[in-house]
């Protein structure tokens, strides 16, 4: 169990760092970093599926394709687009913090699904995380000066987090539930694919960036700011989306549902870490409640969602072992 709780703090880690990256790149945009980001993530899925491609391939429907298709679009392409613009308009923080808001919104959405449990027992979990989101928000306007500009941006970039949360809620629980209806390709075997789709979506991204007039995608980076742009996203495509998952799932074969499910927690925290090493400051008394009523209210929220019987996999448990 020791080895569970560390696998999964080390994912968490290398997951934060999808967060930091857009801010040491605040002269790329968003529609760069993410074409870039997945180009790189599909070469690192296609080599990791060739030793298997024929059998993939024999297996792989049209039925398959159009859901890796959707689910990139949502999950990676359009989620990391609004996060990184999230995270240049309002910051790490409150970014992280919203999406971290993940195991309750999987859990509200999929609360029909099998295994869920009455809303009503949810109340005081999210009340806990409503009045975290609340003091986040109000720390960001607070920090936003006088000016009407500087405001419309916040609005913004609070809008981006939660379409951003919204994307990958949506993914999660579909992911999960494709998975559920259809057994013939393993965990692991659908995570390469969708890596491998991903990638050939960030290619089309990346054509057509290239064709769009430069005022509208700026991509005049000196050669020195290209290099760090690449080994970045490098970084991430092994880091966060190949070694992460590999011990994301790791930690849950060694731990009970009931505590893997608090440990994505990790996530939201590592980025906020990180922040604040950047920053060069301590967080501030806001930031601190928000972080304290949100990790107590999805932990809460996950603790009553496996309920009684946390042998027994539910649809969030499903979506939290997803591919990252």
């Amino acid at each position: 169990m020791q080895r569970g709780v560390v696998y999964g703090m080390l994912a968490g880690a290398l997951w934060g760092m999808v967060f930091l990256v857009p801010r040491l790149l605040p002269d790329f945009s968003p529609v760069l970093l993410s074409a870039g980001r997945y180009a790189m993530y599909g070469a690192v899925s296609l080599v990791a599926a060739l030793p298997s491609a024929r059998s993939l391939l024999r297996r792989l429907t049209r039925g398959d394709l159009r859901a890796l298709v959707k689910l990139a679009l949502a999950g990676n392409l359009l989620y990391y687009l609004l996060l990184t613009a999230a995270v240049h308009l309002v910051g790490i923080a409150p970014s992280s913090l919203i999406v971290g808001v993940l195991p309750v919104t999987v859990t509200l959405l999929g609360r029909r699904d099998h295994g869920a449990v009455p809303l009503a027992r949810l109340v005081w979990p999210l009340a806990l995380v409503v009045a975290g989101i609340a003091c986040i928000n109000v720390d960001v306007f607070s920090t936003a000066g006088g000016a009407s500009g500087t405001i419309a941006t916040k609005l913004v970039g609070i809008a981006c987090a939660i379409g951003a949360l919204a994307c990958w809620t949506w993914f999660a629980v579909e992911n999960a539930r494709y998975l559920q209806r259809h057994t013939h390709f393993s965990g692991n075997e659908w995570s390469v694919l969708w890596g491998v789709v991903t990638g050939l979506l960030g290619v089309l991204l990346w054509l057509a960036v290239a064709v769009v007039p430069s005022a509208a995608v700026d991509t005049s980076h000196v050669d020195s700011r290209w290099h760090l742009f690449w080994m970045l996203n490098l970084a991430l495509a092994i880091g966060a989306s190949w070694l992460g998952n590999g011990l994301w799932n790791a930690a849950s074969k060694r731990l009970p549902l009931t505590l893997s499910g608090q440990l994505i927690v990790f996530e939201t925290l590592f980025a906020l870490l990180y922040a604040f090493i950047y920053d060069h400051r301590m967080p501030r008394s806001l930031e601190l409640a928000a972080i304290v009523l949100l990790v107590a209210g999805v932990s809460w929220s996950v603790r009553q969602h496996a309920g009684d019987d946390s042998h027994r996999p539910t649809l969030e448990d499903k979506a939290q072992a997803a591919v990252h």
